[in-house]
């Protein structure tokens, strides 16, 4: 909803894939505002399976805040 606020459209398909993404990673709502607001800058558009990829990757390397998600994606140049 922050991001559609911002004037990002998503259809119905990509906000019932973020709710996906969310539970079957099962990661913070931060988290997941965070892997958004990177696909859309890494792939210019909502990209379900690098949303999906990036989640599961944040999970993995145990990244629980915004900055640290920032600070990872940008380590292994995600926004080169």
């Amino acid at each position: 909803m922050h991001l559609e606020n911002k004037g990002f459209k998503f259809g119905e398909d990509a906000i019932g894939f973020i709710y996906f993404g969310k539970r079957s990673v099962n990661v913070s709502d931060e988290i997941v505002n965070t892997a958004i607001e990177i696909t859309l800058k890494a792939q210019k558009r909502f990209d379900n399976s690098f949303y999906m990829s990036l989640l599961e990757t944040l999970h993995a390397n145990n990244i629980n805040t915004h900055q640290e998600a920032w600070r990872y994606a940008e380590s292994i140049q995600l926004l080169a």
